[in-house]
Order: structure tokens, then C-alpha cells, then sequence
């Protein structure tokens, strides 16, 4: 764990040494190490993560994050949320997704009294910088986040009566390795042996 502060931002980075837990390279056998660092700057916390492939074989990567949002100054029924997504994943009845996809027939922004979000939405619209921005708004208060090129899916999350909603980055979808060996998810990203994958999101917030 490494911990520091300059005049223009604070930091903190971790790193998980995967192949040295026999317990959890039994469920995923392929040796690798994550490194995580959260940067604050410029208003915005940036969430890093580097995934060192040190197998001798591609490894494929599935990784995401669930975080949990509010915008305080307005009731729940009374936000607005932007997906930034063309494709909607269908879901069969566990919420996994069965490979097909729609549409997104959402409003935008889409007002959370007109019902609940627990959906996978992928085909993200990007802005010239290659981020794709989702964000929920209150009456004055926002939280962006803003997914980097190689997070390809967005979960959204907002159930009818709890206060949140949780706009969660993700490599590929729910599920992604046992639908690409089927043959239904050809996006699945992977890693070269010896090589990393690494990408960023990050969460700002105006009006606060």
C-alpha cells in the first residue's frame, strides 16, 4: 500500500499478488497481479487499475466495480439519470444475460419515479475523448461518471425505494466468460501473456 499528497493530488495504490494464493488460482488458474490507485485531482477521484498478465497465455478479463451514489438535495423520485449506451442486454430470470440484445428505449434523462433500473447496457456512446459519461442529477446536484474506452459495459442499478444508484464500469458482461465459450460474446477482452490491461473511470460531481 503506498500513500501520497503533492500540490496537485492525493493518492493511493494497492497491488494483489493473485499467484501467490493457491486458494484462488484453483478458481481462476491463470497467475496475474492487480494494481489499483485512486487519484484525486482536478475534482475528480480517477479509479486505475492495471492487470499484469504473468501467465504463459492469453488470459481473459472480466473485472468491474459497484459503486453506490446519491444527489442528497432532491428526493429519490425526483432524479433524472443519463445512460450513455445504444444497446440494451437482455436478461433471463436470474439476471443473466442470455446473449441478446435491444434497443435502448429509455428516456433521457430517464426520471427514476418512472421506475427501477437493475439493467446491462453495453455499445456505449463516447465522446471524443473515448469516455462514455452516465450520470444521475437531483434538483441542482450531479455525480458524473465517466468509463474509460476498454470498459465496454455499464450496469445500472437503482431499486424502487432505496436511496442510490450505482453506475458500475465493467470490462464485459455478467457472466462474460461462460457466454463467450458458448459462442455468444465474442467481446470478451483478453490479455497477452507477459502484457497488461489496464483502464480508468472517473466520478465528479457539480452543484454540491
Amino acid at each position: 500500500m503506498e500513500v501520497q499528497a503533492d500540490s496537485r493530488c492525493a493518492y493511493a495504490a494497492s497491488r494483489l499478488e493473485f499467484w501467490k494464493y493457491p486458494d484462488l488460482m484453483a478458481q481462476f488458474p491463470f497467475a496475474h497481479a492487480v494494481a489499483i490507485t485512486y487519484r484525486l485531482a482536478e475534482g475528480a477521484l480517477e479509479v486505475e487499475t492495471t492487470i499484469e498478465n504473468l501467465s504463459t497465455e492469453p488470459m481473459p478479463v472480466a473485472v468491474g466495480y459497484h459503486p453506490y451514489f446519491q444527489v442528497p438535495d432532491a428526493p429519490r423520485d425526483e432524479w433524472k439519470a443519463h445512460v450513455a449506451a445504444r444497446s440494451h442486454v437482455l436478461l433471463n430470470d436470474t439476471l443473466v444475460p442470455t446473449g441478446e440484445r435491444e434497443p435502448v428505449r429509455l428516456a433521457d434523462p430517464f426520471p427514476l419515479a418512472a421506475g427501477q433500473l437493475d439493467d446491462v447496457f453495453t455499445d456505449l456512446e463516447r465522446g471524443p475523448d473515448g469516455r462514455a459519461v452516465f450520470w444521475v442529477e437531483g434538483a441542482r446536484q450531479r455525480v458524473s461518471v465517466a468509463y474509460g474506452p476498454q470498459y465496454r459495459v455499464a450496469v445500472a442499478f437503482a431499486p424502487r425505494g432505496r436511496d442510490f444508484i450505482c453506475f458500475e464500469p465493467m470490462s464485459a458482461v455478467t457472466n462474460a466468460f461462460n457466454l463467450a465459450h458458448a459462442g455468444l460474446y465474442p467481446e470478451l477482452q483478453s490479455v497477452p501473456a507477459g502484457g497488461c490491461w489496464r483502464e480508468s473511470f472517473w466520478i465528479s460531481t457539480s452543484g454540491f
